[in-house]
């Protein structure tokens, strides 16, 4: 391969991550002389754990040319406006919060919701609830589209609920027809050259697969990382509690919402997803806590399936990142690279983040390893930066009704950074100063949302302590903004996914 052309490029494992990553990768070298062969064993299934989104997944649409009516009906998507947490926190008023993706509208209102957060940390008596600031969490609320009328030029972000497996198979045939080329093939073994560097994928009927570069996306397995090449896992266990799952699709019984259920368990939590022919629905919890029969009976209790003959799904979750993700002649993404619980829907933000990040990293080196250990630091702090917010959830939770709960409030393996916001928080520092401190300056996630969390679960000084504000201090008007988020709201139609 000359150091000025686009590699052949092998990805081992389809699914989501797999075939996100060649459209990526043909996208960006395809024209140029690239090439992108999928390796996918049609006996392997997919795993499909989320079936949410962040923003950056219509990103990604939008970076491709496909239109939403191209895909959405194809996968059975709906719209996600944010995230509902429910039952986290046990502190009044705060039985649950909305985890909003924030719009241009939200440039108005968050000032003053930041603002009173300050003064209710240092015990002013003002509103400082999440939900009353932001006009995802109203449109949400309101089961409102997403997409507003033409004379209302300011649309909220958004991302998608889908399905995984059919969200696979969609990409599978977009990229085909446009010249990647895809081997419905079993693995058997990996060759690898003298100098360390992986040569081919060795398959079922002896065929050999050579590439310039491999990308690992076996699943948990990582056959190509881990396996052979010995890239280091680091596991977040002692921060992150869950290793189970059980999964199982219930009917909808209700108009559906845009956006995702998180709803609070006695050993993890639950999701609740509407899809366009179904709600899917899991529970996420640690089997140090909970049993696999008890978990199943719990989630058939809280979603009226007690008495139901559906089977369901238990699946394993091998929680933490690979050391580096882009070793020697290979990158590691999806479930080879690393798995953060699906609290936030962040699978497929990190590895369209990888996808692009890798690309831009190894043309900027001349289709070589030139930056390689940059790459690598970048993608780790984003794994990191993500994790510490996921752990907030559980180190800040509020709730004291179970071992489970209250092993995770009192949990002290917290990581730097977390460590970080939650000092600034309790002792009224500057959050964004401090998430810049912590996280960089293109955090995993904004002042915004540390803000909602830690608002959204009352981490303030007692109801009985606040006081009124001295003479001179005004909050923000909190009747005045959602006047303008309802007058803002009423530009968009109702939401009518099914």
């Amino acid at each position: 391969m000359s150091e000025t052309s686009p590699p052949h490029l092998v990805v081992l494992g389809g699914g989501s991550a797999g075939w996100i990553t060649a459209c990526l990768l043909h996208k960006e070298w395809g024209a140029r002389g690239g090439k992108i062969t999928v390796v996918e064993s049609p006996a392997i299934g997919i795993i499909g754990v989320g079936e949410g989104s962040t923003p950056q997944l219509k990103a990604f649409f939008d970076h491709l040319g496909i239109e939403e009516g191209e895909w959405m009906d194809a996968c059975d998507a709906t719209y996600k406006l944010g995230i509902r947490f429910s039952g986290w926190s046990e502190a009044e008023g705060c039985e649950s919060y909305f985890h909003p993706f924030p719009g241009p509208i939200d440039l108005h209102s968050e000032p003053g919701f930041t603002h009173n957060c300050a003064l209710r940390r240092r015990g002013g008596d003002v509103p400082a609830h999440p939900d009353d600031w932001f006009l995802a969490s109203v449109l949400a609320e309101g089961r409102k589209s997403p997409h507003s009328g033409e004379n209302f030029p300011f649309p909220p972000s958004y991302g998608y609920h889908f399905d995984a497996h059919k969200l696979g198979g969609f990409l599978r045939e977009w990229a085909v027809a446009r010249g990647v080329e895809h081997r419905p093939l079993k693995v058997e073994d990996v060759e690898l050259a003298q100098d360390g560097d992986i040569a081919a994928l060795l398959c079922e009927n002896r065929e050999r697969i050579e590439g310039d570069l491999f990308v690992d996306c076996s699943g948990f397995a990582s056959i190509l990382a881990q396996e052979k090449l010995g890239v280091r896992f680091i596991s977040f266990g002692e921060n992150l509690f869950n290793d189970r799952a059980v999964v199982m699709p219930t009917a909808h019984r209700e108009p559906p919402r845009p956006q995702t259920g998180a709803i609070a368990m006695r050993a993890g939590w639950r999701w609740s997803i509407p899809l366009t022919t179904r709600v899917g629905n899991g529970y996420v919890y640690s089997s140090r806590h909970i049993s696999d029969e008890e978990a199943e009976a719990e989630l058939r209790a809280a979603i009226g399936m007690e008495d139901s003959d559906t089977d369901a799904r238990f699946l394993s979750m091998k929680v933490g990142r690979v050391e580096d993700s882009w070793t020697r002649n290979c990158l590691a993404a999806g479930l080879s690279q690393g798995f953060i619980e699906p609290l936030e829907a962040t699978a497929l933000h990190i590895v369209i983040y990888t996808a692009l990040d890798f690309a831009k990293a190894y043309e900027a080196g001349g289709f070589t390893a030139q930056h390689r250990d940059t790459f690598n630091r970048r993608i780790a702090a984003r794994y990191d930066g993500i994790r510490d917010y996921i752990v907030a959830h559980y180190r800040m939770n509020r709730r004291t009704d179970s071992d489970y709960w209250r092993e995770n409030a009192a949990n002290d393996a917290l990581p730097d950074g977390l460590k970080t916001m939650m000092t600034a928080w309790f002792t009224h520092k500057d959050i964004a100063e401090a998430n810049r401190a912590a996280n960089g300056e293109q955090p995993a996630y904004s002042p915004m949302s540390w803000h909602c969390l830690f608002a959204g679960y009352g981490c303030f000084p007692p109801a009985e302590k606040l006081r009124p504000l001295p003479q001179g201090v005004e909050a923000a008007d909190i009747e005045a903004t959602r006047s303008m988020l309802a007058a803002c709201a009423g530009n968009f139609p109702p939401y009518e996914p099914i």
